[in-house]
This record gives C-alpha cells, sequence and structure tokens, in this order.
C-alpha cells in the first residue's frame, strides 16, 4: 500500500515572516445601496468612481455653529446604484479567486448596517447572483477538467490534507455510495430553486494560468459566530428515525425533524501556528450546483436555529470558507504525486458581519441587548485591531493586536500578519435615518485602507517537467488511433486488430477428420498451433523489447530535461538569492531613511515642544509679574482703604456723638418745656382763684442762653409778669382742599391754647401711620413740634402725597412744610451785644445781633429736592425784623 501523504496550508513557516518584504494595502471597496422610496430623503453623493460625499440631513447640526458639514470619503472604487453584480466581481472577487487556484490565500468581508445591502452582495438573488455563487462558478469552470476523483484528498481534522492512493479513495466512494442518506453529485441542476439561475451561461468566467500538471479538490465549510461562539452550519444531527418527535406543545413536529441546539466550537492553532476551527465539517463537492446545494443546507439550518432560538440574523457573522486542495501529478502523469511536500491548500474565506449599528437602535432587551452588546464588541475589537496595526507601521511601534479579545479577528489574525489579500465592501445605505451609523461606517473604512498587509509570496513548484498529463494524453490518444488504423472501425464493418493479427500467423492446416482412424489431421493440426504460438511468443518478446527501448528513451529525454530544469532553477534560486540580498540592502536602506526621517521628525517634535514650553514660561513669568503688580496695588489701596474708612467711621463716631448731645439737650429742653407749660396751667388756675392777682403775672420761659445757669424749677408756681396778654398770630395753613388727607399727630405733641389751630376736614386722623389709613387717602400730614431758636414751641405741618407701591403697598412723597409759631412781643429781647474790647482792652457790649440774622441760610422743603423724597436746599438770606 502506498503512504498517504499530508499537505499543509500555503501559509509563513513560524516563526519566520515571509521572505517577501513588499505591502499591499488594504483594498477597501464602497457600494452604495438604492433608496426604498423615491421621495425619501438622502445623505450619500457619488463624487467619483473613488469618492463619496456624506451630506447631514436635515434637522440635524454637524457642527457647534449651526451650520450643515459636508464630508469626502475615497475608497479604491466606488459603485453606485446602477452596478451590476457582475461588474462587482470582476473589481472585487475574481483576482481573490485567481489567487486561490495559484496557492494564495484571501479575505473578504462586507461592513455595513443593517438594510445597506450586505447579504445581496455576497449572496444576491435569482437572476443576480453575488460575489459566492460567482467565485465557486468561476472555481469549477477553471479547474473543471483538472479535479481528481473523490475521497483522493481528505481531510485530517487539524487544518491540513491527506492523499490517499487509489485503492483508499475507491473504498470511501463505495463506502458514500452505500449510504443513502448522503446526497450524491447531481448531474442535473437540482438545488433549491431559490438559487436557481443566478448566474446566467453568458456570464461565467474562467481564469487563466491554471496548471494542468496537478491534480484539484474543492472542500467548503460553513460557520456562525454569534455571540462570541463558534457554530457549524454543516454539521449533521443525529436523530432516531423511529422514535417520533415532539414539540414543546404536544403535537409531533414537521417532517419528523427534532431541533437540536447547535454546540459551539473552538480555536486551534495549527504545527504553522495558523488558526482554525477544531470540528469543523468540510464537505468536498465536485460542481457549483453541488456547491450550492451544501451552501444552502447551512442556509437552512441557520435560520431553523434563528427560529428556535428567537435570535436576529443580522446580529451574527457568517464565514463561507473555500478551501482548494492541489497536487502535482506524478511522472507519468496518470495519479497524484503521493509527496506531502508538493501537496498545497489554499482558502478564500467570505465573511458576512453582522450589522455595524448601536445597539440602542436594536430596540433590543434584555438578553438580547447583551448578546447585541457582544456582537458590537467584536466590531470594536476589529477596528482596535486596525488602529492598533495602522499605528505600529505609521508610527514604527511594536504594540501588541488584541486578537485574541473577539473570535472573528483570532480566526483572521494570519491574513493581517501576511498570509493573503485582505479586501473588504463597505455597504452603505443613503437614507438619512443611517447617517450617524455611517459616518462612524465611513471612518472605519478610511483607517482601514491605511493598513499595509505583506503580500504572500509564491509556492515552491515541483520539479517534474511540464506537460506531463498533455503528453500521457497524446500518448494514450495516438495509441488508441494506431491501434484503430490497423484493425479499423472496431463496429464489426471491417476486419479488427486481432484478425489482422491472426492472418500474420503462419495459415492452419485442413483441419477435417477423415474417420476415427485419421492419425495425421490432429498431430499436423497441432503442430500448426505450436508454431503460431512460438510466433505469438517472439512478437510479444519484441513487442516488449521495443516497449521497453521507447520507455528507456523516454526516460532519458526526461532526465535531461528535468536536469536541465534543475539548472535553470538552481540559476533561478541563485538569481533569487541575490535578488533577495539586493531587496535587504534597499530595506535596510529604506529602514535607516525612515529611522533618520523619524528621527529628524522627533527632533522637530521636541524643539517645537521646548519653544512651547518656553513661551508659556515666559508667559506664565510675565502672568506672575503682572500678578504680584496688582497684588500691591490691592495691597496699597487696601491699606488707603482701612486709612479711609478709620477716617470715616472717626468722623461718623464724632458726627454721632454731637447729634445724642443735642437730641439729649433738645430733649431735656422739651421735658422743661413741658414742666413750665404745665407750671402755666396751675398759675392761671390759682390766678383765677386768688381773683385778682393774675392779671400781674406773666410767664416766664427758660433761657436759652449757654452762660445763664438754669434756675432749679421750685413746685410752687412762678410770679406772672405783670402786663396784659398778647394771643400769638399764626399763618393760615394752605391745605384746605376736597382731598382725604391722613392727619399723623403723635402722642407726644404738646397741646397749645392758640387761637389758630390746624384743622384739616374730611380726615382720618391717626397716632401713628398705618397701611389701611393710607390705601384710603391720596394726602398725608405730619404735625410735628420743636423748640425755635427763641425757646418758643413752633408747630411745623409736613405734608405729603400717597402713592401706590409696584409691590401692592403705599408710600409718601414729602411736597412741602409749614410752619405754626408764636411770639410774645413784651417778652425780654432775644437780642444779644456782639462782645467788643474797648480801648483798656476790656470786653465792652457791641452792636445788637438778632439769633436769625446770625443764622443766613433758612430750609425750604420742596418736590424732587436730592436729599430724599420732596427736600431740597436753598440758600437765601432771610428778612431782618423790623
Amino acid at each position: 500500500m502506498i503512504r498517504q501523504a499530508k499537505g499543509k496550508t500555503p501559509r509563513r513557516p513560524p516563526p519566520k515572516k515571509p521572505s517577501n518584504s513588499q505591502k499591499d494595502p488594504v483594498g477597501v471597496y464602497c457600494r452604495v445601496r438604492p433608496l426604498g422610496e423615491e421621495d425619501e430623503e438622502c445623505c450619500i453623493e457619488v463624487i467619483s468612481n473613488t469618492t463619496i460625499q456624506l451630506h447631514a440631513p436635515d434637522g440635524l447640526k454637524a457642527n457647534r455653529n449651526g451650520e450643515f458639514k459636508e464630508t469626502q470619503y475615497s475608497f479604491k472604487k466606488v459603485f453606485g446604484i446602477k452596478t451590476s453584480q457582475m461588474e462587482l466581481f470582476e473589481d472585487v472577487a475574481k483576482p481573490l479567486v485567481e489567487d486561490l487556484i495559484h496557492c494564495k490565500n484571501g479575505l473578504l468581508f462586507t461592513y455595513g448596517v443593517t438594510g445597506s445591502g450586505k447579504t445581496y452582495t455576497m449572496t444576491g438573488s435569482p437572476g443576480q447572483g453575488g460575489l459566492l455563487p460567482r467565485s465557486l462558478d468561476m472555481i469549477f469552470n477553471s479547474i473543471s477538467p483538472y479535479q481528481a476523483k473523490r475521497y483522493v484528498f481528505k481531510p485530517d481534522d487539524k487544518n491540513g490534507m491527506e492523499v490517499q492512493n487509489q485503492v483508499d479513495a475507491l473504498l470511501d466512494r463505495q463506502k458514500r455510495d452505500s449510504q443513502t442518506s448522503v446526497p450524491k453529485t447531481p448531474t442535473a441542476r437540482r438545488f433549491d430553486p431559490e438559487f436557481a439561475d443566478m448566474i446566467s451561461p453568458e456570464e461565467a468566467c474562467k481564469a487563466g494560468g491554471v496548471d494542468e500538471d496537478s491534480s484539484y479538490s474543492v472542500f467548503v465549510s460553513y460557520i456562525e459566530i454569534y455571540n462570541n461562539y463558534i457554530y457549524d452550519l454543516l454539521e449533521e444531527t443525529p436523530f432516531d428515525p423511529i422514535k417520533p418527535k415532539w414539540n414543546g406543545a404536544g403535537t409531533p413536529l414537521k417532517n419528523n425533524i427534532e431541533f437540536i441546539p447547535p454546540q459551539s466550537k473552538i480555536l486551534r492553532e495549527d504545527q504553522n501556528h495558523n488558526m482554525y476551527v477544531a470540528g469543523c465539517t468540510e464537505v468536498e463537492v465536485k460542481s457549483t450546483e453541488e456547491a450550492f446545494e451544501v451552501f444552502w443546507r447551512g442556509q437552512k439550518k441557520r435560520r431553523i436555529a434563528n427560529t428556535q432560538l428567537n435570535r436576529e440574523s443580522s446580529r451574527s457573522h457568517s464565514v463561507f470558507i473555500i478551501k482548494l486542495a492541489q497536487a502535482p501529478l506524478d511522472a507519468d502523469g496518470d495519479n497524484v504525486l503521493q509527496d506531502k511536500s508538493q501537496v498545497n491548500v489554499s482558502q478564500l474565506c467570505l465573511v458576512d458581519l453582522a450589522g455595524s449599528e448601536r445597539t440602542s437602535r436594536t430596540r433590543a432587551e434584555g438578553s438580547r441587548l447583551r448578546e447585541a452588546g457582544n456582537i458590537n464588541q467584536s466590531l470594536m475589537t476589529l477596528r482596535t485591531c486596525i488602529e492598533v496595526l495602522r499605528e505600529n507601521q505609521m508610527c514604527g511601534t511594536n504594540k501588541m493586536v488584541p486578537y485574541r479579545d473577539s473570535k472573528v479577528t483570532h480566526l483572521f489574525k494570519n491574513y493581517f500578519d501576511g498570509e493573503g489579500k485582505v479586501r473588504m465592501v463597505v455597504c452603505v445605505n443613503p437614507k438619512a435615518d443611517d447617517y450617524e451609523e455611517t459616518l462612524l461606517v465611513m471612518r472605519f473604512a478610511e483607517m482601514t485602507q491605511e493598513v499595509e498587509v505583506a503580500r504572500p509570496v509564491d509556492r515552491p513548484i515541483c520539479g517534474f517537467a511540464a506537460g506531463r498529463r498533455q503528453r500521457n494524453q497524446a500518448f494514450k490518444e495516438e495509441l488508441t488511433r494506431r491501434l484503430e488504423e490497423r484493425g479499423g472501425p472496431l463496429d464489426g464493418d471491417s476486419p479488427t486488430v486481432l484478425n489482422q493479427l491472426l492472418q500474420s500467423f503462419p495459415p492452419l492446416p485442413p483441419c477435417e477428420i477423415s474417420g476415427p482412424n485419421d492419425d495425421v489431421t490432429l498431430p499436423r493440426l497441432i503442430e500448426a498451433l505450436e508454431k503460431r504460438h512460438k510466433f505469438r511468443q517472439m512478437m510479444v518478446e519484441e513487442y516488449n523489447k521495443t516497449a521497453n527501448m521507447l520507455k528507456s528513451v523516454l526516460q532519458e529525454q526526461d532526465s535531461n530535461l528535468l536536469s536541465k530544469e534543475n539548472f535553470l532553477q538552481e540559476q533561478r534560486g541563485r538569481l533569487g538569492e541575490k535578488d533577495k540580498m539586493i531587496q535587504n540592502q534597499k530595506n535596510e536602506i529604506d529602514r535607516l531613511e525612515k529611522k533618520s526621517k523619524m528621527l529628524e521628525y522627533k527632533i522637530d517634535i521636541l524643539q517645537k515642544t521646548t519653544n512651547i514650553y518656553e513661551e508659556d514660561k515666559r508667559s506664565l513669568q510675565q502672568e506672575l509679574e503682572s500678578r504680584e503688580q496688582r497684588l500691591q496695588r490691592e495691597m496699597s489701596e487696601k491699606r488707603r482703604m482701612e486709612s479711609r474708612m478709620q477716617g470715616i467711621v472717626t468722623d461718623a463716631k464724632l458726627k454721632w456723638e454731637k447729634e445724642c448731645e443735642r437730641r439729649v439737650n433738645a430733649k431735656q429742653l422739651e421735658m422743661q418745656n413741658k414742666l413750665w407749660v404745665k407750671d402755666e396751667k396751675l398759675k392761671q388756675l390759682k390766678a383765677i382763684v386768688t381773683e385778682g392777682k393774675s392779671e400781674n403775672r406773666q410767664p416766664q420761659r427758660p433761657s436759652r442762653e449757654k452762660d445763664k445757669v438754669p434756675a432749679k424749677r421750685s413746685a410752687s408756681p412762678s410770679p406772672v409778669p405783670t402786663g396784659p396778654p398778647v394771643r400769638p398770630l399764626h399763618r393760615r395753613s394752605h391745605s384746605a382742599g376736597g382731598e382725604r388727607w391722613v392727619d399723623h399727630k403723635p402722642n407726644t405733641n404738646v397741646d397749645l391754647d392758640t387761637v389758630l389751630q390746624p384743622n384739616i376736614p374730611n380726615a382720618i386722623k391717626v397716632n401713628a401711620p398705618n397701611e389701611k389709613a393710607l390705601s384710603k387717602c391720596d394726602k398725608y400730614v405730619l404735625t410735628h413740634q420743636e423748640v425755635a431758636s427763641d425757646g418758643e414751641i413752633q408747630t411745623k405741618l409736613i405734608k405729603g402725597e400717597v402713592f401706590k407701591t409696584r409691590g401692592g403697598g403705599q408710600s409718601v412723597q414729602f411736597t412741602d412744610i409749614e410752619t405754626l409759631k408764636q411770639e410774645n412781643p413784651v417778652a425780654a429781647s432775644r437780642k444779644r451785644r456782639s462782645s467788643e474790647s474797648g480801648p483798656d482792652g476790656e470786653p465792652v457790649e457791641g452792636s445788637w445781633t438778632d439769633v436769625e440774622t446770625r443764622c443766613s441760610v433758612a430750609v425750604e422743603m420742596r418736590a424732587g429736592s436730592n436729599l430724599g423724597p420732596g427736600y431740597q436746599h436753598h440758600g437765601y438770606p432771610k428778612r431782618r425784623k423790623p
């Protein structure tokens, strides 16, 4: 039995990186889907085939100034609403399929919000096949004549491939044919009607440069990543066909199929440090129809799981993996080469990512909200990995990329490390409701296309001569042709090859036996047959000798050709080493130049930072000096204010001391006047009683002379001076009118027995003003008594107007003052002489002066004064008394 060979994936040998240092940026494409309704508001405009522009919708201000902000984003190519699926496939997926056939890996994923057309772009619809069915169709159109028989390549469950011999492969095929549960490859298009006629024959394409001296086999697997768990959508669910299945309601399930929750899978690392899903089902397919059938089976299982588990398909990542195993043919060109070092496995991953909208927009609650958060967390991890890769490449840092934070990034980390091309199709919906989510998608796409991925290296080719399959096929055709030329047609109308060979043999003698005693015919026949047998053996030996000679010649030619090809390969290897050395030197020069530029950039940044710090230092020092000066000024102002306030306090203190002294003296004088009035009344009463003595008495008032000591008032009434009494004269009040007045007379006023008394008709008399009385009147008068300069009591009527305030109360504005004063003409004169000095220096009395003459300033209260409501000073000399 021929030993089984185990293949390996075409990825970098650990732990070294690929020798090819050339890098390509991640190809990011943008596809704009049509609006659902024609009158719907649009926020995206296609500027060119590489640029789109976003407009902020109505009611949304993009900046603080209240202006609409328009942003433009550039891509490798932009596909508008009129782009067909075929045009998209030609630009995006076709190069990846060609690389897959040439032993290179590829990753293609769609990204966008829910409803932006990701699934339509990846899967398509009947008549408009997407990227996935077109990729499968192109693969089988290219390798269909060179496919190996089923089970020649077999997965080893460790991300590798085993090559079986013809006997083991035949046994596996017979085992598969005996199992009716496993569907055979359909000869007609018997796949689900939903995928019928997805690709028209006119749109079929084929890759060029396929190695005809290799055999190929295609394996597909279909997984789903939901809530950061991996599920196999092609895993066969075991069930009992005899035992009926029941649902939760107690009724049999349709088609006797019981739903069993799928088991999550884990990620593992193979011997080449590549990530794979352990235990994932890999189905070998031999045609596009069979691949469609397998894909649709996974889709149905995904829908059933979403329905039974109450999940949304848009909140999970689906990954369809296409593996292409290829191995060269042997020297004869008949069988696959049993050499594990020559078996290559390349894969193309088609990923339909979940919607990137925010969790608040999904309107999920409870566990659904947590699951949506996990999905968004996986997309956030993808963004974080892209950001770290971009920072490491642009800034020269070596930060660790957090691939392990999410199953999606962990599964495809080898692609970003340089194991294949990476392309992304950003699907956007131009409606205004998706503006904010689309803005985030555009920013992520703009950042992704700045990441560079190392270009994958070419896999080594087999050392056998090229064209083995064609030579073997030509040899078979030539042999068949020559045999047909010798024997003619094989339908019996002309002699066959066997008849020609029989004619070249010696003729047979007559075979008729004359009788039972005929001993000549049989020996003669036996002799003729022996001669023919010897002749046949001689022809066989000659044929074998000729065949061996031809085979040796062919082997010699093959060895010569192989040696020449080995020599050319050796020379190419040396040339490659020289090129590699030159490339390494160029890379070193580029690295040093980049390092030099980076150092210069850092020096420039440090210089700018130093200048900024120096400027800040100077500005802070100036600010400190200005603040110190301001503090000094404030301190001096504070000291000046303190001294000023001390002076004001001292002046106020002296003023209030004088005012208190004056008020005390006035109060004492007022009390003396009250006592004097009472004494006068008692004296008058006594005079009436005595009937004759009262006419010769005159009341005496205390003098206000400062040099006279007031005499002590006795309990008995003083003698009344003689002389006729004189009635005091009063100026008539001007307050008569028809308004309502508030007559305010304090209880402390003295009742004077004068003829003229203030009398206001239609007035409300109060001892203290109140709001009730003021609200009923529009005039106010205050009767105030005080001692005049001559010692007499004078009455002042202070008048004002009542106004309503804004708060609903009452206020009084004083407008005028009337003074009622009485004088006694027979009383002692209040005039005094001015002190003058005589000739001898002794003081003598001067001319008589009057107190009122000495006071040349009077006070009159007018409305609108600045001293208060209704007060104003007017300085003018008073008229002297005659």
